[in-house]
């Protein structure tokens, strides 16, 4: 069973993608749920992802599809239909066409991703990563493949790599990464700080990007990667 406002959202998104073959926008959604901030938006479309009632697109804003309907049937069965009838189409155009789900035939230029935003992260010591609840709004063609976030950076143990205090850092979430690849890592479950990851002599090093800052060593069971540096967003004031 869904709740309520996860079967609102699923039915507005459903009808919008009719009408128009757009999804509709976080702010859209929200106002239609009559929700207080954008970040509700997000559980409700994360829940119903998770329970295979909608997918998002890879690589683009505003571009969902929903799989099933609350009343449990299956819209591949359309998909199907619609396939089936490609050897008439009048040509390759009109046969892409057809194969085509409503939101994948309009994809904006101009795509815009509303990330969620949890609060801050160090570039220096390690501080409390804050589970935020706002969003920001990201160009998708800043994003790769993958589900991201985003983190406000405070401190200055990263300029040499170009990442500056009141920066925005883009994050891949995943809990693996390479040596040399700047991360978010989480320490002692408590603290999180960005940095460069490197293991040696069986432990981790987390080596900042500022000479006036020292490299710090833990064992491996101290620190757990919680995503990788995806971009950056920097606004000037």
């Amino acid at each position: 069973m869904l709740t309520r406002k996860q079967h609102e959202l699923i039915t507005f998104i459903q009808n919008r993608l009719e009408e128009s073959g757009i999804s509709p926008s976080f702010e859209e959604m929200k106002e239609a749920l009559d929700l207080k901030s954008k970040s509700g938006v997000h559980r409700l479309i994360s829940a119903l992802e998770e329970r295979g009632f909608i997918r998002r697109l890879p690589n683009r804003a505003r571009a969902l599809e929903v799989i099933k309907t609350p009343e449990g049937s299956v819209l591949r069965q359309a998909q199907d239909e619609r396939a089936m009838a490609v050897p008439r189409a009048a040509n390759a155009n009109d046969a892409l066409a057809a194969l085509r789900s409503p939101a994948q035939r309009a994809a904006p230029a101009n795509d815009v991703i509303e990330l969620p935003l949890h609060g801050k992260i160090a570039a220096g010591m390690p501080i409390e990563a804050i589970e935020g609840q706002s969003t920001l709004p990201v160009p998708a063609a800043l994003l790769g493949a993958g589900e991201h976030y985003a983190l406000e950076v405070s401190g200055d143990s990263m300029i040499d790599a170009g990442i500056l205090d009141g920066d925005y850092a883009l994050v891949r979430r995943t809990n693996t990464a390479r040596d040399g690849e700047i991360v978010v890592a989480l320490v002692r479950g408590e603290e999180a700080t960005l940095k460069y990851l490197r293991r040696e002599n069986g432990k981790v090093r987390l080596d900042p990007a500022n000479g006036a800052y020292e490299p710090q060593i833990y064992a491996p069971g101290e620190v757990e990667v919680q995503g990788k540096l995806a971009g950056l967003l920097r606004r000037y004031h």
